[in-house]
């Protein structure tokens, strides 16, 4: 029979990964077979730097994670060595760093993830790692309501100007 302690352990596991997978707004698994530990270090790094957590964790653990956070369609994807990040604030950054660094590193593979509450397979990951970041979404919006003000002051510069011509004339 398993020690109780080892039991509490992992009990305490599948608790911390059921709440990060109902947190997150985003969840990447990945296969990250074949990288070296330099590879892996500089992935971290990435991922720490963007507020993205990092784990590599037991399919098992992660099963019964999933059956408690009701995203049981993820399971399909939990086979071989997996490595999930967690991202609570930005839900393209751990895509992104995960889809770009596997284009460098052949050895990592998007396997798919739950993005706000829903299983999505590879090809979604891949499309949402596409998009801007939050900070590039707000800074094209901002430059979109910026645009009726410039227009504005410039076309009301342009009446003051025609009016300081033609009083001069």
């Amino acid at each position: 029979m398993a020690n109780a302690k080892v039991l509490q352990e992992k009990q305490q596991i599948v608790a911390d990964v059921t709440a990060k997978l109902r947190e997150s707004s985003c969840t990447v698994v990945a296969d990250y077979r074949g990288l070296n530990v330099a590879q892996v270090t500089e992935l971290r790094k990435q991922l720490r730097e963007a507020g993205v957590e990092f784990q590599v964790l037991k399919n098992t653990l992660v099963r019964r994670a999933t059956a408690a956070a009701e995203l049981t369609e993820l399971d399909s994807v939990l086979t071989g060595p997996t490595a999930v990040a967690f991202s609570k604030t930005d839900v393209v950054a751990a895509a992104k760093i995960l889809t770009e660094f596997a284009k460098k590193n052949e050895a990592l593979q998007v396997k798919g993830g739950v993005v706000e509450g829903r299983v999505v397979d590879v090809s979604q990951i891949k499309a949402l790692a596409e998009l801007p970041s939050r900070e590039g979404l707000l800074s094209m919006l901002l430059s979109v309501l910026q645009a009726p003000i410039r227009n504005f002051a410039l076309a009301v510069k342009a009446v003051a100007e025609k009016q300081e011509g033609g009083a001069q004339a």
